[in-house]
């Protein structure tokens, strides 16, 4: 496999591309480092009101033309936004990667916001609000987010409260445009059936002339580690509980994914063997890792029934415990080979590897490869996990969202206590 190939441009844009052989198609687009993170506290949602609306027109299209242009030719386009990114970008065959580059450079230098399109897409976000509180486990990672980060950027949702939602306007688009997103912010990302020297000369075409913007500097993450318990009738009482885990530049940054993963990254996890096959306390149940370059999480979530919960609760701390005391060498293996599996599954997907490229640059100003990565994966030792895990544990400061049947659930003081014993 090919190295990334990456040139930045005077003014401080990032191009990166990644040829691979043999495949007719090609993932592309643009990562600008400003997401939720980057708003202030009246500006939440706005990163993300900006992404929908940067496919509602442009001086050059309109929404149906944008819409048309990438699916005449059999392609893919969208969008996303994160607390740390905002990301667009698209996947067409071969001979569309002109075109797509076109469109997609199109709908983030030269949005219109008419005013129209804006009230149109105020009432789709607003939807897209109430359809994620109306659904226990989405609402929940907010408000475990929330407890966890509380009264700071980190903290706040991706979507923004419906106030903030309901008042933004054409002059708080364009300024939050003004203030994020200078070439500086940005990454072009390629991989597939693409040439370097032709991405590259269209990004120059397109993105040459942009002055440098001097983006104010984002608040650090301090985290707290809060409860929030929210009651209602509901069938499900949902569980989640997170600890603050290193950052991506840590050095325990692949001893936190492979102690998630052992936790409860699959069904020969930990967690779902003892509470689920053995149990038969829920049905989901799992443990993550989320990172930043300033700070991470392990989450663990689970649905389970109100007079259950209790000792779902009870067996999530004891496992954590056990794990930290007692990983075998087997379930280490077990880890690693997900890990490396995953990283090279995702090298054989475009779109994964365009991703990869963007997030890379973004937190490392690197693209490490793959050979890299693998011995940075094999690297890592039971003691590292032990070590990690004790560091974790050893923090005391847990988060705990809590809502459904509620009301009788263990308390993170109660929690903290029988981790502690």
């Amino acid at each position: 496999m090919n190295d990334a190939i990456i040139t930045t441009l005077s003014n401080g844009l990032r191009v990166a591309t990644l040829a691979m052989p043999g495949l007719h198609s090609a993932a592309l687009g643009i990562w600008v480092t400003a997401g939720g993170r980057n708003e202030r506290a009246e500006q939440n949602g706005i990163a993300h009101f900006l992404e929908h609306m940067a496919f509602k027109g442009t001086t050059r299209r309109s929404a149906l033309q944008i819409a048309e242009a990438i699916e005449d030719v059999g392609g893919y386009i969208n969008a996303y936004t994160s607390r740390d990114v905002t990301a667009y970008y698209v996947r067409v065959l071969e001979d569309g990667v002109d075109l797509a580059f076109d469109v997609i450079s199109d709908i983030v230098l030269n949005p219109v916001f008419d005013p129209r399109e804006i009230e149109v897409e105020r009432g789709v976000i607003l939807q897209e609000i109430g359809q994620c509180l109306d659904t226990p486990d989405d609402i929940i990672f907010d408000w475990l987010q929330e407890a966890a980060y509380p009264d700071q950027p980190m903290g706040r949702t991706i979507l923004g409260p419906a106030e903030c939602v309901s008042r933004f306007g054409r002059a708080d688009l364009a300024r939050f445009v003004a203030e994020n997103y200078g070439p500086g912010q940005m990454v072009i990302s390629a991989a597939g059936a693409v040439s370097h020297d032709r991405i590259l000369a269209l990004a120059e075409a397109a993105f040459g002339h942009l002055k440098p913007v001097a983006q104010a500097p984002r608040e650090a993450a301090r985290w707290q580690g809060r409860e929030t318990r929210h009651v209602k009738p509901l069938e499900q009482a949902h569980f989640a509980l997170a600890f603050e885990g290193p950052s991506y530049l840590a050095p325990d940054f692949y001893a936190a994914q492979i102690f998630s993963s052992v936790l409860g990254g699959g069904m020969s996890s930990r967690l779902f063997q003892k509470i689920r096959e053995e149990r038969g306390l829920c049905y989901t149940i799992f443990a993550q890792s989320g990172f930043h370059d300033d700070t991470g999480m392990l989450t663990i979530y689970a649905g389970t029934g109100a007079d259950d919960l209790a000792d779902l609760a009870n067996l999530t701390i004891d496992e954590i415990k056990r794990a930290a005391e007692d990983m075998t060498e087997a379930e280490l293996a077990r880890a690693r080979a997900q890990l490396r599996a995953s990283l090279l599954m995702g090298l054989e997907s475009p779109s994964a590897q365009a991703e990869r490229m963007a997030r890379s640059l973004a937190v490392w100003g690197r693209v490490p490869n793959a050979a890299e990565v693998a011995d940075r994966i094999a690297s890592v030792s039971l003691a590292d996990i032990r070590d990690h895990a004790i560091g974790l544990i050893g923090s005391a400061r847990p988060a705990l969202a809590l809502y459904g049947p509620v009301d009788a659930a263990p308390t993170r003081e109660d929690l903290l206590r029988r981790l502690a014993a």
